[in-house]
This record gives C-alpha cells, sequence and structure tokens, in this order.
C-alpha cells in the first residue's frame, strides 16, 4: 500500500547496495533529519535493498487506536523509554536481529537539533545491539526528507517533488570490540564509529 504513495511524493537517489547484506539481522543506522524520514528509509530498505524494514518506535504510539495494531501486525517494535534496564528496552530488538531482521535504529534517538542539521552525538542503543547479537551496523545517510517536513512543523510540503538522496556504507568496523565488556567506554567507542561513518557519508552527499 504504501510504496506505490511513497514513489508517488518523492524522486529517490539511492547508493550503497552492495554493502547491505541480503540475509541474516543487520542493523540499519540512519541519521535522522526530520519525522518524515522514516518513508526515505523504509523505501531504501524495501525497494532498493530487498530487506524488509523493522523500525524502532516510541512505546506511546503503540497504544494510539488502530495505528498501533496495526505496527504490531506489520512486525515494528516498540521502544519502552524510562526503563532502569537497557536490556529490557532493546529486548524485542536483539530477538528480532538473532531471527534475521533488517532493524532500524536511529542512533541520535531524535532529529537533529543541529542549526545545519549535521548528525549529534549519538546514542549507545545500535551499539548495543551490535555487540550484544553481532549483527553487522550499516552506516546510512539521507537528505532531503527535511525539505518536505521540517522538524517543528506539522505541515508537509509534498509540491514540488522533492528528491531523496540515501547513501548506505560499509558496515561499521567493531571487531576488536566484541569481546571487551560491554561497559560504559566500550559503548561511547562504537558509538562514536557509528556516528563518524554516518557523518562521513553525509559529507559526500
Amino acid at each position: 500500500i504504501l510504496q506505490p504513495l511513497l514513489r508517488l511524493l518523492m524522486r529517490n537517489q539511492w547508493s550503497g547496495k552492495e554493502n547491505i547484506p541480503k540475509t541474516g539481522g543487520i542493523i540499519l543506522a540512519p541519521n535522522h533529519l526530520s519525522y518524515a524520514d522514516w518513508g526515505t528509509i523504509a523505501l531504501f530498505s524495501d525497494s532498493y535493498a530487498h530487506r524488509y524494514p523493522v523500525f524502532m518506535i516510541k512505546s506511546p504510539v503503540f497504544g494510539v487506536k488502530f495505528i498501533g495494531a496495526l505496527l504490531t501486525k506489520v512486525g515494528q517494535l516498540p521502544v519502552y523509554r524510562g526503563r532502569g534496564d537497557a536490556g529490557l528496552v532493546l529486548k524485542a530488538a536483539e530477538q528480532a536481529l538473532r531471527a534475521g531482521a533488517c532493524v532500524i535504529v536511529y542512533p541520535e534517538g531524535t532529529a537533529s537539533r543541529d542549526p545545519e542539521l549535521w548528525p549529534m552525538v549519538g546514542k549507545t542503543g545500535a551499539a548495543r545491539l551490535a555487540l550484544s547479537t553481532g549483527a553487522p551496523v550499516i552506516p546510512i545517510a539521507h537528505w532531503g526528507a527535511q525539505e518536505i517536513l521540517p522538524y517543528g512543523t506539522k505541515k508537509p510540503h509534498l509540491f514540488p517533488r522533492k528528491t531523496m538522496h540515501v547513501m548506505a556504507g560499509p558496515p561499521v568496523d567493531l571487531s576488536d570490540l566484541y569481546d571487551r565488556p560491554q561497559d560504559a567506554a566500550v559503548l561511547r567507542e562504537a558509538t562514536a564509529r557509528i556516528m563518524a561513518a554516518i557523518t562521513g557519508l553525509l559529507e559526500q552527499l
């Protein structure tokens, strides 16, 4: 249902499919520009990379009538913020990765507040998932969604059609961190590498 609509609303320029494994659990880690960029990433993942996108979404959305049931039906994952145990927050995503899912994790956790929309300091969720499951982290940079729905606005600007530029990079090298304890220093280092890879791709775009 959504693919034809999304293609109608936006043009797409995609690259980097060769960096996305065709099978097995993977983490796609994109920058976050707008509350509209889920459509950009979903279309890129499903249509271009041929990996069904499983998003981590704030749990209150699952309490919305009809929408919550639909999200559950199509396999999206709730994130229960505010829990003291980070393992519980990410448990569903970890299970999905072990089952071979393509899980979308926005490392920033929210849309960028940077005046020029550069990625902000990342949170450790993507790093935790990668180190606990061994799933590769594929950095994703995109540009254009902020023109459809700038952060802080509610009225989308659909016409003229905007072009969404999306690029996937090679998996972030975390191999030297897998056997180390997942303490704060290791999680910060892994997160810094992920954010550096995303920022490097965004520079190219």
